[in-house]
């Protein structure tokens, strides 16, 4: 089985603000000596593991990331009938087995029942903690030491099992990420532009103010870009206890959410959705490269277009590296869209052929 499985994929974005940084501007980095819209691996998988694609494709495989865990139990056990006040006390010692709890006496507030760091519970683990939640109804008694063993290395989670979790205080449940994900740039430098809007009162006649009801200024960026991923599949396929059918599911869900799925900052105001353009999948045991090289020279748009000349300029840069290393992949598959090669059912038969083998 070749272990690793690289993307390389092309998406052109028109004017948006997928991934806004804390003054509210999309996103940049410096790349080349000239500056690039971003969009961060952290957006972009928090866009693929809740989207559709993933929970249409891994239903009951997916875990829920959040601090609030032990809220959620506490509404439960006071559901069930249990005095508030216990329920909080024991809502408090479950939760406080996924992590450290933000306060450590309970003041009475929603705080109180939160862990402080956002943590990922698989499906296993939260099929614990509901059979331990009804016991304790069932009982009305606090739970024991033998019942909090609630953590679970083995597990059916494709997220977790894909993109890692990291438990401070149980590291011996901690999982590493089988997906890497780069920060996709654009090929090419870029300028944030201001966007100054204005918004009309309905119900204002004009008659004392025929002025705009409302001012605004958003910015925004457009471009068309690079985006790497690389997949360890031995990795995941260990993640998921070995489950195949669960794997290929998992491999298949990631590379149609990379092509198809974007992140939803601003959505509503620039209706900002696109599909990959270009993908190369590349399989093999050798050591993963990026090909961001081929942009560290921004792409110009001349007649023959940004995007034909950002392809040549990617298959250039891996046709060189194959010769200096000798280590490429000759049967990696691409999709062209501009020239009408292949598919992304090809990409993902591809990225999922002889998973488990030899």
């Amino acid at each position: 089985m070749e272990r690793f499985v690289q993307l390389h994929l092309l998406t052109a974005y028109p004017p948006a603000n997928l991934n806004r940084d804390d003054l509210g501007r999309p996103k940049t980095a410096l790349f080349g000596g000239a500056e690039r819209l971003r969009i961060s691996s952290q957006s972009l998988k928090r866009a693929w593991r809740t989207s559709p694609v993933f929970q249409e494709r891994l239903a009951d495989h997916l875990g829920v990331r959040t601090k609030r865990m032990g809220e959620e139990i506490c509404r439960k056990l006071t559901e069930g009938g249990i005095d508030e006040s216990k329920a909080r006390e024991w809502a408090r010692r479950i939760a406080g087995v996924f992590g450290k709890l933000q306060k450590t006496k309970d003041d009475g507030s929603r705080e109180a029942l939160y862990i402080e760091q956002l943590a990922h519970f698989s499906p296993e683990e939260r099929a614990a903690i509901d059979a331990l939640v009804q016991k304790l109804i069932d009982t009305d008694r606090p739970p024991e030491d033998e019942d909090l063993n609630l953590l679970r290395r083995h597990h059916s989670a494709a997220d977790i099992a894909l993109f890692g979790r990291m438990l401070a205080d149980a590291p011996r449940f901690n999982a590493e990420a089988a997906c890497q994900v780069a920060h996709a740039i654009t090929v090419h430098k870029v300028a944030v532009e201001d966007d100054f809007y204005t918004a009309v009162d309905d119900l204002n006649q004009g008659e004392e103010d025929a002025g705009a009801g409302h001012m605004g200024e958003t910015e925004f960026g457009a471009g068309l870009f690079y985006l790497y991923l690389c997949l360890d599949r031995e990795l995941l396929l260990d993640n998921l206890g070995g489950d195949r059918e669960l794997a290929e599911c998992t491999i298949a869900a990631l590379v149609e959410s990379a092509a198809t799925i974007a992140p939803t900052g601003k959505q509503n105001s620039f209706a900002s959705r696109a599909r990959a353009s270009y993908i190369l999948c590349e399989k093999g045991d050798a050591q993963p490269r990026s090909l961001s090289v081929a942009f560290l020279k921004p792409v110009e748009a001349d007649r023959d277009g940004l995007l034909a000349n950002a392809i040549k300029a990617l298959e250039a840069e891996r046709a060189r590296l194959d010769r200096a290393y000798g280590d490429g992949d000759p049967n990696a598959v691409v999709m062209n869209v501009p020239e009408g090669q292949g598919s992304l059912q090809e990409i993902i038969d591809y990225a999922k052929g002889g998973l488990g083998d030899g």
